[in-house]
């Protein structure tokens, strides 16, 4: 390309630029060595007083003997534009595309019309002024950085081809099986710094938080689609690379999330409680230490970790020391993918406090889960709701979820007038939600939207009948709850009233034939209503009313166990032997599942439930199979007499 002939800067003019540019580089390595790099309003200094340079020089036509000047002070100026807003890395690129321009302007050339990657081509290959070599290669580095900012993997390899080709046409090639753009960066020769163009931050230091960087982002791409053995091989070379004790613990936490998923706890293991002793700050490892233990089912250790994670979070945070000098383009400025952000959100203290609260509960340690659940319940009242975030994300259920599952663990701890108040506050608090289920035109509506696939798309109607619903089973759940707690209270009368307020009438049911999970919740909590009245009923003598609870059980879950133990105690009690026998025989032949549930009913319980599920359990059994057996063999040998 030819040199096109304009007005050059005069060689005092120059030689003020250049020692302009040294002097406000020499500054900022004294701020680097005295520990005061860092400090935002230096930083804010240096890019003020670059810019301003800049700006000056750009106020002339390009020529070519001041442009090596002009793109090192582009490049110091738009390191300190990244160093002084995180968000920056996004949107400066404008920067390095008005300095190209300035290049082929000053070559007689143009490139309005072309896109940054095509710019980037014209001049590499076109451009061969020899002292405009390195500092277009100190460029394209910052170009290069930009991109992995956006995740533009595929343009950051073509561009790294571009720089590889102008240095040796016949020395790019990758081995198959070889990450391309890793043997790029690492094949790339770093241009010689010149003692009169000084630089803010090195190219050799930048190369090397690239490479670090292209493994990172790489590897959490593949992590992401599941590549998990290729994640994982580039996450170890990510490992090895230039960066900060942060962000070393955030890759060795990906690590860990990546070992986890392919199977290999223990190894996760490794990997996570080597971020913690590379920072003892990097709170997301022990949250993912912890659902690794529930992984195992190592129940203490995991509640240690959570433990230890409540704590942390509960103490302000101290601030991290660095071990390297402040580099203005690091690597956690480049990387801000949604998986990381993902895998290493850190916890609301709330959200730790719930899951210490509802794996004790579940691992039966009640007196513990219900400290917990009144320690999230306070914390509840100082407005955690504005605090935790509403994208899915959380572990916290839904509110009133939390009550009944605390309402739960008080009645297991034998707090049953305690546990009474919290439904309570439940049913207080949902009953105005609910509407009034009615035979006519509002209950058609509801079974019409449930019964058809395509209504359950996204829209203000469904919703609002599915939180209905919910709304229905926290209210039944509470009723449930207070039922069984005046049972154990010895309070039968009041236990059959609360068991009998959650019975629903005749139109909100026949909705309870729909299979969406609202009303599967609902169909269990009818049963479990069902069973405990029936209960009921048998301890005052009333043998016919129980039987017909009991009946009217079988009829929503056909088969259940202890529905059906019970119907069979209920025949027994009322003489009807036979027929009680002839039920025994037909249940008991088939298998049961976790509390007693016959194999392959419905979904999972929710944790609510739990207690009342294993109070409605038949305690009997083997004394009424045995009752049963001597009633057959005795009816057997009398027909055989």
């Amino acid at each position: 390309m030819k040199r096109r002939r304009g007005a050059t800067p005069e060689p005092g003019c120059l030689q003020a630029w250049a020692a302009e540019n040294q002097a406000l580089a020499w500054r900022w390595r004294a701020a680097q060595s005295s520990g005061h790099g860092g400090a935002s309003r230096e930083v804010r200094l240096q890019r003020d007083g670059f810019g301003e340079l800049l700006l000056r020089m750009r106020g002339l036509p390009a020529a070519l003997p001041a442009l090596p000047l002009e793109l090192t002070v582009l490049y110091n100026s738009l390191l300190f534009t990244v160093g002084s807003s995180d968000s920056a890395i996004e949107e400066e690129s404008e920067g390095i595309r008005q300095g190209l321009l300035r290049v082929l302007e000053a070559c007689g050339a143009c490139g309005q019309d072309l896109s940054t990657e095509e710019l980037w081509q014209k001049v590499l290959q076109e451009v061969t002024a020899e002292e405009l070599q390195a500092p277009l290669h100190r460029l394209g580095v910052l170009q290069a950085a930009w991109w992995l900012a956006a995740s533009r993997l595929g343009s950051t390899t073509s561009l790294f081809r571009l720089l590889s080709k102008a240095e040796d046409p016949g020395r790019v090639h990758c081995s198959e099986g070889v990450n391309e753009l890793l043997s790029l960066i690492k094949a790339w020769r770093v241009p010689a710094e010149e003692a009169s163009l000084p630089l803010v931050q090195s190219t050799e230091d930048l190369k090397e938080i690239l490479r670090t960087t292209a493994a990172f982002l790489q590897g959490l791409q593949e992590l992401e689609a599941g590549n998990f053995p290729t994640a994982l091989s580039l996450l170890q070379e990510a490992v090895g690379g230039y960066c900060s004790k942060g962000v070393l613990a955030q890759i060795y936490t990906c690590l860990g999330c990546c070992a986890q998923r392919m199977g290999k706890p223990q190894t996760a293991l490794q990997h996570l409680k080597r971020a913690l002793q590379v920072d003892f700050q990097c709170l997301p490892a022990l949250s993912h230490v912890a659902a690794v233990y529930h992984e195992l089912g190592e129940t203490n250790a995991e509640l240690q970790a959570l433990a230890l994670c409540y704590e942390a979070l509960e103490k302000k945070p101290s601030a991290a020391a660095s071990s390297s000098p402040h580099f203005l383009i690091r690597t956690e400025l480049l990387v801000h993918t949604p998986i990381l952000a993902s895998l290493l959100r850190h916890r609301h203290p709330s959200e730790v406090k719930y899951l210490l609260a509802q794996r004790c509960l579940q691992d039966g340690r009640v007196a513990d889960a219900v400290e917990h659940y009144l320690d999230f319940l306070a914390l509840l009242q100082e407005g955690l709701q504005q605090q935790v975030p509403l994208d899915g994300s959380s572990a916290l259920p839904r509110i009133p979820e939390v009550f009944l599952e605390a309402a739960s663990a008080l009645e297991q701890a034998g707090r049953h007038q305690d546990a009474i108040t919290m439904c309570e506050e439940v049913i207080s608090r949902t009953t105005d939600l609910i509407p009034q289920w009615r035979s006519g035109g509002e209950q058609l509506q509801v079974e019409e939207r449930l019964e058809k696939p395509e209504c359950l798309l996204p829209g203000p109607g469904l919703s609002q009948k599915k939180e209905s619903l919910c709304c229905l089973a926290w209210r039944a759940a509470g009723y449930l709850h207070q039922g069984w707690a005046w049972a154990k209270l010895g309070e039968s009368k009041e236990a059959i009233t609360q068991f009998s307020r959650e019975c629903l009438d005749d139109a909100a049911f026949r909705c309870m034939c729909l299979s969406v999970p609202e009303v599967e919740v609902l169909q269990k909590i009818k049963l479990l209503s069902l069973i405990g009245r029936g209960i009921q009923f048998l301890k005052l003598g009333r043998d016919k009313e129980a039987l017909l609870d009991f009946q009217h059980g079988l009829q929503i879950s056909p088969g259940d166990p202890a529905a059906a133990s019970y119907l069979v105690q209920a025949l027994w009690n009322l003489n009807r032997k036979q027929e009680a026998a002839a039920h025994w025989h037909k249940f008991s032949q088939r298998p049961l599942g976790e509390h007693g549930q016959q194999e392959g009913q419905g979904r999972p319980c929710p944790l609510y439930l739990v207690s009342c599920l294993k109070q409605a359990m038949f305690p009997h059994s083997e004394s009424l199979a045995r009752s049963v057996q001597d009633y057959l063999r005795t009816t057997g040998r009398d027909r055989a007499s």
